[in-house]
């Protein structure tokens, strides 16, 4: 028969290990809810990205459509408009950026920005303001035809969303 008291030491230690791997078992279970409910709802990875048909908007027109919950401008803009935006000095921007850093090659004519202008989030208005382009009635920012700041106190560009283009008229915003 064996003596269950022979060695007292490897007992407690197995106890010691065995109790210590339920309380880490233990807590990662608990843990385990707190961290997953910080990841984003099915609802938010659905708007993750869109396709969008720009083939409907007509030249020198512009269309609102929302992503991620941000309204995004889509301007098929015109030939003057390019003309105009490509001649603008860098050095008259307040965040220099030329008219072929804020296009797609081979998609000039396509401008796509988030409308929120950057000094306070407004949603600025399309076709005014004193560069041809889009003006923030709230405190008077004005970018011109290429969403870029002229005036006002706005520190940036309006934004670009990644974005590219699947065909000549379906683009994937996001």
């Amino acid at each position: 028969m064996a003596d269950h008291n022979k060695d007292p030491k490897n007992r407690r230690d197995f106890i010691f290990v065995a109790t210590g791997a339920v309380a880490a078992v233990g807590a990662a279970a608990t843990v385990w809810p707190l961290i997953n409910q910080m990841n984003p709802d099915a609802s938010t990875l659905a708007l993750a990205s869109i396709d969008f048909d720009v083939s409907a908007i007509p030249e020198g027109q512009s269309v609102t459509i929302m992503w991620r919950g941000l309204p995004v401008f889509v301007r098929h803009r015109t030939a003057a408009e390019i003309e105009e935006a490509k001649a603008v000095p860098l050095s008259d921007l307040k965040d220099p950026e030329t008219d072929e850093q804020r296009t797609k090659t081979g998609h000039e004519q396509w401008l796509i920005m988030i409308a929120n202008c950057t000094h306070l989030g407004c949603v600025p208005v399309g076709d005014s303001g004193e560069f041809d382009g889009w003006f923030c009635p709230c405190h008077g920012s004005h970018y011109d035809s290429a969403g870029r700041i002229r005036k006002g106190p706005a520190p940036k560009n309006l934004v670009l969303p990644p974005y590219e283009f699947l065909s000549d008229t379906l683009v994937q915003i996001g």
